[in-house]
């Protein structure tokens, strides 16, 4: 269908072209003409050359894209193995907590059993029946032997205390240990939430990109139709031209016949041409900020205790991870990408041991910003809010630093 209007143009534009020549009656008339359709050419060209432009901007913008989206999808691939991870340590924690508190059980059975025979055997010792302990001993055979059966009843009372305290301790050891389990469950499962949440962020962040790599696709054919369809035009143009040339020609024959001799040696033939005006690029400059690392580490750390919104920036109502970065960096002016993935690139890298108040810790599909002293402050999640925490709780993938 396309190519059938091009087909069309082409011939309304010959078809003009040989009506304007069949009323051209004199050479000036024709070269005049002919002018015209330079000037028209000249345009077409330009317009081509700069919708090649504007398709090789939207190109390079599509490479971006998908440099961008591969970037996104390691990320995305790398959260996924980190949650696979933690949900298997998650599971052997559970089953370390569910062993513990079975031999919890059997510390505290044993230390029960123990306690009960040790009161049953004071019980027997001290209250058996009408026979008083007193008794047993006023029955000694003489001094030695009384004090040979009160050293019994010492030692076998000292060994049922210490056999009680033993197995209190040990209770008291598997008691330590499942509480130990237990907290060290309950960090994983933040840790799950956190990469969950990253995760998420990831996935709206692809989805985003896949529609404006295609939005930009779409422009990039419309551009190419564009393009195609001043070519045709262009062809148009040239071919007319090219008839306008040769009319010339005719009449100019025909004129060297009628004029004398000397005149038939003249050049037949005149051929004009424009330049091609080409507009210069214009340059678009950004000016940024100015302030130092330290004193954008204390503006972020006045918004501690503040709620995680995702997709937010706002400092006070919410934000999310770079949602936080960016209205923190924006207050002194600096424009950063909005996204973590871009956040990534922000500034200049440096590594972690060289990190600095006022830098860019980024993780999978998180970033934050370093405070000093291995730590950091970041709007975490929605159950945490804006907090601080430490700058190796998870991998970290890069440190940019965009104030010097």
């Amino acid at each position: 269908m396309y190519r059938r209007y091009c087909q069309i143009i082409i011939s309304l534009i010959l078809a003009l072209s040989v009506s304007l020549c069949a009323h051209a009656t004199t050479i000036d008339e024709l070269k005049k003409q002919k002018e015209e359709t330079q000037r028209q050419l000249d345009e077409t060209n330009s317009n081509i050359n700069d919708l090649t432009k504007q398709k090789k901007g939207i190109t390079d913008e599509i490479e971006e894209l998908d440099d961008e989206l591969v970037e996104v999808m390691t990320s995305v691939s790398i959260l996924e193995d980190e949650i696979e991870d933690i949900k298997g340590r998650i599971a052997d924690k559970q089953a370390e907590i569910a062993v513990t508190t079975e031999e919890l059980h059997e510390a505290e059975a044993t230390e029960q059993a123990q306690y009960e025979a040790m009161k049953m055997r004071i019980r027997f010792m001290y209250e058996k029946g009408d026979y008083s302990y007193i008794e047993m001993l006023m029955e000694s055979r003489n001094l030695a032997d009384m004090l040979n059966k009160t050293e019994y009843f010492e030692k076998l009372y000292e060994y049922d205390r210490r056999m009680l305290i033993k197995y209190q301790e040990a209770r008291q050891a598997v008691e330590d240990a499942k509480a130990k389990l237990e907290e060290e469950e309950a960090e994983l499962e933040q840790q799950q939430e956190e990469l969950e949440i990253s995760l998420m962020e990831l996935d709206e962040e692809k989805e985003a990109l896949n529609e404006l790599l295609e939005q930009k696709k779409e422009e990039a054919e419309n551009y190419e139709t564009e393009i195609s369809k001043a070519k045709q035009e262009a062809a148009a143009y040239k071919a007319k031209i090219k008839q306008q040339n040769n009319e010339i020609k005719r009449l100019e024959a025909e004129e060297a016949a009628k004029r004398a001799a000397e005149e038939s040696a003249k050049n037949k033939s005149k051929r004009s041409g424009s330049a091609y005006n080409v507009d210069s690029a214009s340059v678009i400059s950004n000016s940024g900020g100015s302030a130092s690392g330290k004193e954008i580490a204390s503006y972020a750390c006045r918004y501690v205790g503040n709620p995680y919104v995702a997709g937010g920036t706002s400092l006070t109502d919410g934000c999310d991870c770079s949602g936080f970065t960016y209205a923190v960096y924006k207050a002194f002016g600096y424009n950063l990408p909005r996204n973590s993935t871009g956040q990534r690139s922000a500034g200049r890298g440096v590594t972690y041991s060289e990190a600095e108040p006022g830098d860019i810790i980024c993780y999978a599909g998180h970033v934050a910003i370093y405070i000093g002293n291995g730590q950091i402050v970041h709007a975490s999640t929605p159950s945490t809010g804006i907090k601080y925490g430490y700058a190796t709780y998870k991998e970290i993938l890069a440190v940019r630093r965009v104030v010097d």
